[in-house]
């Protein structure tokens, strides 16, 4: 048996912040002092090595279970289904719903809990729960899926992955630019077919590589030292990726018995443009092979760093031909792969 998804559906939400908006931004140094440079060249050298030009934020009236719903509602709608024959409610996210102008986490009841509400499903044996994993949340959720599906515990899952990642950000650390907001949902069954997910790999690195990323407090020594966003030992993380990900790409390809030049996309997490792309080349070289053309479908200069959402809205999109000079065909083999807080990695083979 394997398992396929029969729907898939995405939020994107319509404030658009380009990297000029940023212009006027007090970036500071870790220990508070000021860059020796202008802003300009600051975002000139984020530009080049993210591939970042404009991200997406979240309406103020929106939280992180209104983006999901409504990525959700579509995905309903996408896989044809009604919602109240889904088994279980997977939601993967890292801070919850965070209200606008606040940047305090709310997760009661759970974000799977408030979209099963707001989808007003009635059956009480439809399951709903969150799950904190990263950026490789959704991937990992659907491995779940995967295994209640297999194991006779589930017919049909909903599996989200949505973020608002604005509304933790240090206005005054650099990174803060790479991150944006987004929801990507989809429908899992058992495929009765030779399509679906052949193969996977997850796993946990939580040694040192447990705390590349944080929550720490603000470069701006004025602010509450209490009040925590995110952070992040970009070139730690960027080393980690290009050591681990090719590896665990690698070792699920193997296992699905596809050769490598069969692999007509891959679908990875949104994190960074020349980190995804030294991601794929080393990929490649581990297959001795170079990188075919077009083999890695993108959305982060438009979109940015939507955490958990980058991959499921990736292949949205990608599906619904929105993505320039990209498209799939009824049976080509796709490789889903991301990395992200934990350190987690992981990836699937799937036959579309």
């Amino acid at each position: 048996m394997k398992i396929k998804i029969t729907g898939i559906g995405s939020y994107i939400p319509e404030k658009k912040v380009s990297n000029t908006d940023f212009g006027n931004h007090v970036f500071l140094n870790e220990d508070g002092s000021s860059f020796a440079y202008p802003n300009e060249v600051v975002i000139k050298k984020f530009k080049s090595i993210t591939g970042i030009e404009h991200r997406r934020y979240a309406e103020d009236h929106l939280n992180s279970s209104d983006l999901a719903f409504m990525a959700s509602k579509k995905a309903i709608q996408n896989a044809a289904i009604d919602p109240e024959t889904l088994d279980y409610i997977i939601f993967a996210h890292n801070f919850g719903d965070v209200n606008s102008g606040t940047n305090q986490s709310d997760m009661l009841p759970s974000l799977a809990t408030r979209v099963k509400n707001k989808l007003q499903i009635k059956n009480p044996k439809c399951v709903a729960y969150d799950i904190l994993f990263g950026c490789p949340g959704w991937i990992e959720g659907v491995l779940q899926a995967n295994a209640y599906i297999k194991s006779g515990m589930a017919k049909r899952c909903l599996v989200i992955g949505s973020e608002t990642l604005s509304r933790v950000v240090d206005d005054h650390d650099r990174d803060s630019m790479i991150y944006s907001d987004g929801a990507g949902a989809s429908i899992i069954e058992a495929s009765d077919d030779d399509t679906g997910m052949l193969s996977y790999e997850s796993g946990t690195y939580a040694m040192d590589e447990a705390n590349y990323l944080f929550f720490g407090k603000s470069y701006n020594n004025d602010l509450d030292p209490n009040t925590r966003y995110i952070k992040m030992h970009g070139r730690k993380i960027y080393e980690f990726a290009l050591t681990t990900v090719p590896a665990a790409m690698k070792s699920c390809l193997d296992k699905s018995g596809i050769a490598i030049d069969e692999v007509k996309k891959i679908l990875i997490h949104q994190a960074n443009e020349k980190m995804d792309e030294a991601i794929i080349q080393r990929f490649y070289k581990l297959h001795d092979r170079p990188v075919p053309l077009d083999i890695m479908p993108m959305s982060i200069s438009e979109l940015g760093n939507s955490s958990v959402a980058t991959v499921p809205t990736l292949f949205d999109l990608l599906i619904r031909g929105e993505i320039k000079n990209q498209s799939i065909q009824k049976g080509d083999i796709l490789l889903f792969a991301s990395v992200g807080a934990g350190m987690n990695v992981n990836a699937f083979i799937y036959r579309y």
